[in-house]
């Protein structure tokens, strides 16, 4: 499904500074950054007249931007857009040359044609690239009113805000960069999702490196895009399936990161926190989201029946009605709405686990991430295959890659 080296690539985007020339109150980084504007781009797209975006070619788009920032690591952003405007062609020509053989055998060599497609062919996923780029403007901007608060004593600050803040007239067609800028009801769910940069996995003990709930959400929906297109998912099925995964924890932005063994420990704790997370929901979310989005939403963030929450269950949507079924495998065609949730809590199952390998392997461990770390693994090993996938084997190599501290392919 996925190589080592490749999930190493999304996961070095967590130790990579932004606006590290600046005092910041917080750590800004490239993994919460790009999750954040898979979040806005979401939004943006569907504020569109319907029809007229991909979201197969927006989630795909965002996948190839982001390996390439990931592999161009040291150029600061607006060094990089000015460099693609003249170096273009030589710099994706190097990125390519970095991430072939991470990408070669992924779906039998298509992603890699996609990739390079992408790369070369500046029509390509046009509209999509489009409201990519307006997505994260609107990440950058919203990084920098972070970034403006600790830095109004150096020179030169505020010609920086005026540029980030006149940028924002090129995205203007866009009705969803409308609302946002107008702050409508639409710019409160990407406030309530970018403060999620500010809450850490495994809160209760040191990690190296530290991610967010944020940048966490987005490992596991390109984990889900990766199993999407490894079971030849249909294409709105691929899409829930990244979907669901990426908003999986707003929920957590009202109620806080409360670790599992915390939840499931204490007899019935974990539905008083299920219900609290239905009213939160209800009231912080859903009403500040376009009529139109609401069913589908609900839906992505796992709302079914009366005051019922699951998105890790297999689900189908047919016609308005949410049915949940064991197996997902009959039920791939668009029609149906398909959401393997099953297979998205291995992702994130899995994902958590990276988390606690790679700290290991950095020297920086726990009690809590040793237990961690097997009792997710012995989890894997009993619920981990799903559809001919076995994440159980899939952890087994990440962890010998990691562990035999192979050298980066960056």
């Amino acid at each position: 499904m996925l190589s080592p080296g490749l999930i190493e690539q999304f996961f070095a985007a967590a130790s990579i500074q932004r606006w590290n020339d600046y005092p910041r109150m917080v750590e800004l980084v490239e993994l919460d950054k790009q999750a954040h504007k898979f979040i806005i781009a979401y939004f943006i797209a569907n504020m569109e007249q319907e029809g007229t975006i991909n979201h197969v070619h927006l989630i795909e788009a965002g996948i190839f931007e982001f390996l390439r920032r990931v592999v161009v690591t040291d150029i600061r952003p607006d060094v990089f857009r000015k460099a693609l405007q003249k170096k273009e062609k030589e710099i994706n020509k190097w990125v390519f040359s970095k991430l072939n053989h991470l990408l070669v055998a992924v779906q039998d060599g298509a992603f890699l044609q996609r990739f390079e497609q992408y790369l070369n062919d500046t029509n390509m996923y046009k509209k999509e690239r489009f409201i990519l780029k307006a997505a994260s403007y609107l990440a950058t901007k919203w990084e920098f009113s972070i970034v403006y608060q600790t830095s109004k004593f150096l020179n030169g600050i505020d010609r920086v805000k005026e540029a980030v803040d006149e940028e924002i007239e090129d995205y203007y067609e866009l009705i969803g960069v409308r609302k946002i800028a107008l702050n409508q009801k639409l710019s409160k769910i990407i406030d309530l999702s970018g403060r999620l940069r500010f809450q850490k996995r495994w809160a209760q003990t040191p990690r190296i490196p530290e991610t967010s709930v944020l940048g966490h959400m987005l490992i596991v929906a390109i984990m889900g895009y990766f199993y999407s297109i490894k079971v030849q998912a249909c294409d709105k099925r691929l899409e829930n399936n990244f979907y669901c995964a990426l908003f999986h924890d707003l929920p957590e932005a009202l109620t806080r990161d409360i670790i599992s063994p915390v939840k499931y420990s204490v007899s019935g704790l974990d539905d008083i926190i299920s219900e609290y997370e239905i009213e939160m929901i209800e009231n912080e979310i859903l009403p500040y989201l376009p009529s139109k989005l609401l069913a589908s939403f609900q839906y992505l963030l796992g709302l079914y029946g009366k005051n019922e929450k699951n998105e890790f269950l297999n689900k189908i949507n047919e016609n308005n009605h949410i049915k949940i079924v064991d197996s997902i495998d009959s039920y791939n065609e668009n029609r149906y709405n398909a959401i393997d949730g099953k297979a998205l809590k291995n992702c994130d199952r899995l994902a958590a686990f990276i988390e606690a390998v790679l700290s290991i392997s950095h020297g920086v461990k726990s009690k809590e991430l040793l237990q961690g770390k097997e009792f997710i693994k012995k989890t894997l090993k009993e619920k981990g295959k799903v559809t001919g996938v076995d994440f159980y084997t899939l952890a087994l190599v990440i962890e010998d890659f990691v562990m035999d501290e192979k050298p980066s392919s960056r």
